[in-house]
């Protein structure tokens, strides 16, 4: 699946910002200029994907 930021601003002016294709913390490093942008962050949940890059990356640190 090809990388993908989406920005979805609703009528009330409240926005949104998905990523898409990416594992591990990168999405959070590819969308850190678009949410810095926008301002305070109120929620933010993590995809399934996020926590399956993150460990596979953990236990390759561990063993070194």
């Amino acid at each position: 699946m090809q990388e993908q930021i989406i920005v979805i601003i609703a009528p009330d002016g409240s926005t949104k910002v998905e990523t898409k294709g990416f594992q591990g913390s990168s999405c959070k490093d590819a969308s850190a200029f678009i949410e810095k942008a926008l301002g305070v962050k109120e929620s933010e949940t993590l995809k399934p994907e996020y926590h399956q890059g993150a460990g596979v990356s953990r236990k390759l640190e561990n063993r070194s």
